[in-house]
């Protein structure tokens, strides 16, 4: 048996034969890349790149979600207030999360038992959907029915007269939530069923994206959770209104508008007239002024005649003559400060 040691030659290759074999080594290049738009990306470009997890879908940026926060802020602050008026009791609601996820985690993420009301909004398209803690409901239904609002320990199903009750409450949160959209459209309500258990929901497809809401209520000596899911397509007109709010709102103002004529004005009189700013004098001098006295004027006054349209400084000129007739030639345009100091 050979040595495995040995070459094919017999001879063990000295170091600058293996720097010879290294540098006639090919270096491997990365393949080509190429961006969303179509361009490739150069050799010497940096290239950042980023995990996505096509499970849980995003389809919603940064500054979309934090406008969308700001706006459920507000909806959260006057849907309390409302519902304090309503129950004629304290009610603390807070913000406990905002954030997108698929719908099945959205149902399955949904507590047993629970009450859950599924809604539209007109005319947007899909199922929302709306979930309230049994001890909550319960806490609210005996505050509608008078009582001081303690919550009851013993969770369970909600009954057909406890859901009507329970609906009034409903209304108000999606009225409420509607009402602040108002600015890019007006949307309509409406309660299309209950369900106590989110499992068996099929009002959108298992992996269609959901923008959750996480609303922390306390109301009496309950402390619970309010959720609402909304389907992605169902809000989707609502963020392209948002986004261009958002860039009507960060446009440069508009010029103002040039002033157009209009031929009522052709027949209009106006008096105008030019004046300079005579030197001072004694008031000896003037009593003793007669018919044919001469003033003298320097002859700076010439280039800072005012003209006066109906009493008011307007522009500043030069006197001349025009043929046989005293025009005064305009020079520029007063601004208003300068309309006070003359």
């Amino acid at each position: 048996m050979a040595d495995s040691t040995d070459n094919v030659g017999g001879e063990a290759l000295d170091q600058s034969e293996i720097d010879q074999l290294l540098a006639a080594v090919v270096v491997e290049t990365r393949p080509p890349l190429i961006r969303s738009d179509g361009k490739r990306i150069g050799e010497t470009e940096e290239v950042r790149v980023e995990s996505y997890d096509f499970r849980n879908p995003t389809f919603l940026t940064e500054v979309e979600l934090r406008r969308l926060r700001i706006l459920h802020e507000d909806f959260i602050r006057y849907l309390a207030s409302r519902l304090a008026m309503f129950l004629r009791m304290e009610c603390g609601l807070k913000m406990a999360r905002l954030h997108t996820q698929t719908y099945a985690k959205f149902t399955e993420g949904l507590a047993s038992p629970s009450h859950i009301c599924l809604f539209k909004m007109e005319p947007l398209v899909g199922v929302g959907l709306l979930d309230v803690n049994p001890r909550l409901a319960l806490t609210f239904v005996d505050r509608l029915l008078g009582g001081r609002g303690h919550s009851v320990k013993a969770e369970r199903y909600l009954t057909e007269i406890e859901v009507s009750l329970l609906e009034d409450v409903l209304k108000i949160i999606l009225e409420e939530w509607c009402s602040q959209w108002k600015e890019d459209k007006e949307l309509h309500h409406s309660i299309i069923g209950h369900e106590s258990n989110g499992r068996f929901l099929q009002t959108s497809p298992r992996d269609s994206v959901v923008l959750a809401l996480a609303i922390e209520v306390s109301f009496g000596d309950c402390s619970e959770q309010i959720q609402i899911g909304l389907p992605y397509y169902t809000i989707e007109p609502l963020v392209k209104s948002l986004q261009q709010r958002r860039q009507k709102d960060t446009a440069p103002a508009a010029a103002a508008a040039k002033a157009q004529w209009h031929d009522v004005y052709e027949h209009v009189q106006l008096p105008v007239r030019a004046e300079w700013n005579l030197p001072e004098m004694p008031l000896r001098e003037i009593a003793s002024m007669r018919v044919g006295d001469l003033l003298e004027i320097p002859m700076a006054n010439i280039e800072q005649t005012r003209v006066l349209l109906n009493g008011i400084p307007k522009f500043i000129g030069t006197v001349g003559l025009e043929g046989q007739q005293v025009a005064v030639k305009l020079n520029r345009k007063l601004t208003e400060a300068d309309q006070i100091r003359h």
